[in-house]
């Protein structure tokens, strides 16, 4: 069985006098009771601080890995307990609403993840701590230090506390819509294909680049998709297909 008592030796970023103070905070607002704050720490740790940084250290992308599944084994848990009448599909479904990026990061922002993240001064300067994909992955990264800190009860706990108000989201059609989802069934069904979707042009320097990106269906093309990533670029590029589908429909 796994020790979780024992500490675990990580390469975490050096935590001072104040930076133990802000992570006692965090804890105290968030209502999590770390044994290890190294391993808090490092959850926070982006890898744009580490690559500015004279110190050994790790980034948190090894927690990010593990939360991911500890996420998804704790809302596949949850869903397939609590939503028998949901065939199989209907749970996938809802799962991949909840634990999207969209999900994660707002849960992030509402308990400030924003405020404790370590990242490097382009990103900061670039609004880094804004990002959704850098609060989607510093929120799994927690989970992932937390499960190792305290073990599965105690995350489960944390988790679901936030997951499922998101899951009654979906189940009252009132979350943020999956466009690239709705849009693939709906093209799967009504022409048989799938849309493809294409990267026309990138805008911008290194670190704050825009992604523009259409979506082609059968010999039609729909954008451009705009974002700070090609994901959402996708999603805006999907978001404007199946708009236009659904305006068809209706005339």
């Amino acid at each position: 069985m796994f020790n979780f008592q024992k500490k675990i030796a990580v390469k975490a970023p050096r935590i001072d006098s104040k930076r133990k103070r802000e992570l006692l905070l965090f804890q105290d607002q968030v209502g999590l009771d770390f044994i290890n704050l190294d391993l808090l720490n490092l959850a926070f740790c982006h890898r744009s601080y580490v690559n500015e940084s004279s110190e050994d250290i790790e980034n948190n992308e090894k927690l990010e890995f593990l939360g991911d599944s500890v996420l998804g084994l704790i809302t596949s848990e949850y869903l397939y307990l609590h939503l028998k009448d949901k065939a199989e599909g209907d749970m996938a479904r809802i799962k991949s609403f909840v634990v999207s990026e969209a999900s994660l990061s707002k849960i992030a922002k509402a308990i400030r993840i924003d405020n404790f993240i370590l990242i490097g001064k382009g990103e900061e300067y670039s609004g880094g701590r804004s990002k959704k994909a850098i609060l989607a992955d510093c929120m799994e990264a927690l989970i992932g230090a937390y499960y190792l800190d305290s073990g599965f009860k105690p995350v489960q706990e944390f988790v679901l506390s936030y997951l499922v108000p998101e899951i009654m989201n979906v189940l009252e059609n009132k979350h943020e819509q999956d466009y690239k989802t709705l849009l693939q069934e709906f093209v799967q069904k009504t022409y048989k294909t799938c849309p493809k979707y294409k990267l026309v042009k990138k805008t911008g320097p290194d670190h704050d680049k825009t992604f523009l990106v259409e979506v082609v269906i059968k010999d039609e093309v729909f954008g451009p998709g705009e974002g700070k990533n090609k994901k959402t670029a996708e999603q805006h590029a999907a978001h404007i297909a199946y708009e236009n589908y659904m305006k068809r429909q209706a005339e």
